[in-house]
């Protein structure tokens, strides 16, 4: 009772530990984001006034009036100690472009995002694995050099070329898609059908679930060689095991879980290919947002995204690092060595 009793308090403070850690780690990664983000919007020539008022002509006095407003000839330590406070309130402000409040642009877009995002990531770790460990099943033969050579095409590809060309053959030429946007032209979202929503998500997500393949695969590909090499597994051919079973027995549980935590470990390079991805297929989500805030010079969406994005990121990192602390600590150990 007495060792169970200290086994459960090492293990809460070894969480409260790493809770502890991981929050630090948050807060001094938000604040040189807020930093190095602010430092460069300021650099920025575009003129924010121009931009959102684009084409048309202005008094200069009304002109004055708008850079007033958003404070633009204000010094920059007065502006980012501005923003930083009302961030801390949770007012991230109003959108120049969409006229709203940053927030609600964010959760929009970023809801759209997130289902592109989370779509693509699961096919491309299903896919990834699957391919991984039929190559290490059949390592040296013509089945695993055509897997690697697939493989090695995909990482060489850019995300923005291979999503143009899905788009000329699958949307323009074969017509089997549509060309862009997530739901139909003309249509209100009351009457935008599971079906039509999901039609405009496939090539999309196919795209972006290509490009994260590569990795996965081949991660997993190496992972099962190590495996089918060990001693118990040698022990266990000698018992008379063999072909798929012992594969499944023996190696598909012990490389599983580095690979979900490779796949977790992703999510940056996840949300940079969305980006790409969503001004291809003109799919309305947070990249195509950032796009469009970056060219207006919207500032507060910017830099609201921005933070998002770094907390999202910082997400998939902490569920990688949970799996290494506390779900297979010999993935920590192997890691260290």
């Amino acid at each position: 009772m007495k060792y169970e009793k200290l086994w459960s308090f090492s293990g809460n403070g070894k969480l409260w530990a790493f809770a502890g850690k991981k929050t630090l780690k948050l807060i001094s990664l938000l604040i040189a984001v807020c930093l190095v983000s602010f430092w460069l919007v300021e650099q920025s020539p575009i003129d924010p006034v121009r931009a959102y008022i684009g084409e048309m002509s202005i008094t200069p006095e009304h002109k004055a009036q708008l850079e007033e407003y958003w404070g633009v000839n204000m010094p920059p330590q007065e502006k980012f100690l501005n923003w930083a406070g009302n961030i801390a309130q949770g007012d991230f402000g109003t959108s120049l472009i969409y006229r709203i409040p940053v927030t609600s642009v964010i959760g929009e877009k970023f809801t759209a995002s997130l289902i592109l995002m989370m779509t693509s990531w699961l096919i491309s770790g299903i896919l990834g694995f699957i391919l991984g460990i039929i190559a290490g099943m059949k390592r040296g033969t013509w089945i695993d050099k055509i897997i690697k050579t697939y493989c090695y095409m995909l990482a060489a590809t850019p995300t923005f070329w291979l999503a143009l060309v899905l788009l000329m053959v699958f949307s323009v030429y074969l017509g089997w898609f549509p060309i862009g946007l997530s739901v139909p032209i003309g249509v209100i979202s009351g009457n935008v059908t599971f079906l039509d929503w999901l039609h405009h998500l496939i090539l999309p997500a196919l795209t972006l679930s290509l490009i994260g393949v590569a990795q996965i695969a081949m991660f997993t590909r190496e992972k099962l060689t190590e495996v089918l090499s060990s001693d118990y597994v040698l022990f266990a051919k000698a018992r008379g095991e063999k072909g798929l079973n012992l594969v499944l027995r023996h190696g598909i549980r012990n490389v599983a879980l580095p690979a979900v935590t490779l796949q977790f470990l992703g999510f940056s390079e996840l949300f940079g290919g969305a980006v790409l991805v969503e001004q291809v297929f003109s799919y309305p989500g947070i990249g195509q947002a950032a796009v469009a805030a970056g060219l207006r010079s919207d500032v507060p969406l910017l830099l609201g995204i921005v933070l998002v994005s770094a907390v999202f990121v910082f997400c998939g990192n902490t569920i990688a690092d949970i799996i290494y602390e506390f779900v297979d600590p010999r993935i920590k150990q192997e890691a260290d060595s």
